[in-house]
């Protein structure tokens, strides 16, 4: 078995570029409600953005060895997705491990468990969405997977798909569908921009989307 793969396959950097403006929860519903994790996953403040392609790793439950060798081999601009095992109660990564990281220019870290270093982390301005805070100290004695496709906190992820997370959380687009997600998301943003405009002049959204008929198919009694 192939433990480590080092090939990812890239986009675009302008699809990115573009993507990076997008909020999470426009992308994800325009992806059809697809691709959250789940929402326990949160920055650890909620100014943290982070947008790149994912470099996956999948550790043993309370083990960060492949995890600092994740580190070790990440590239500018990876946003490295790791699957720490059954334990949400461990801090597999801190303080060092976020030096490392912005030395790389990695993009950001996303962990199916907790983090620890939280308030030296958030000093530095290491983008890390994680699923709580733990002290909890892991082994670094059990080999994983690098850049195989992994399942975090209710989504699979494979190599060099496409990770956003801002204060809502966080949405995996597949790599192959990244332009066409982009262009739904602008489409949604134009629609939510009009829809506003015509609130702010005096319209309810109740009308606008015809909720009525809605609640008439249900035979809804009103007083």
């Amino acid at each position: 078995m192939i433990h480590i793969k080092k090939n990812m396959p890239l986009v675009d950097s302008r699809l990115l570029d573009e993507l990076r403006t997008q909020p999470v929860a426009t992308v994800h519903e325009a992806m059809g409600r697809r691709g959250a994790l789940d929402s326990s996953v949160k920055p650890i403040t909620r100014r943290m953005k982070t947008c790149g392609q994912a470099l996956t790793v999948s550790c043993h439950t309370g083990d960060n060895l492949m995890l600092i060798k994740a580190v070790n081999m990440a590239r500018a601009g990876d946003v490295i997705v790791a699957d720490m095992g059954a334990a949400k109660d461990s801090g597999p990564f801190g303080e060092v491990l976020a030096v490392e990281c912005i030395t790389k220019g990695v993009s950001g870290l996303i962990l199916s468990c907790a983090v620890r270093d939280s308030s030296e982390i958030e000093e530095l301005g290491f983008p890390v969405f994680s699923s709580g805070i733990c002290v909890k100290g892991t082994a670094k004695a059990t080999l994983g997977t690098i850049n195989h496709s992994i399942c975090c906190k209710g989504q699979i992820v494979n190599p060099g798909d496409i990770v956003l997370g801002d204060a809502d959380g966080v949405v995996i687009i597949p790599r192959e569908e990244a332009k066409e997600v982009l262009k739904a998301s602008k489409e949604r943003t134009a629609k939510e921009e009009n829809i506003m405009k015509r609130l702010r002049e005096g319209e309810s959204l109740f009308d606008i989307y015809g909720y009525q008929k809605i609640m008439d198919c249900l035979e809804c009694v009103e007083e």
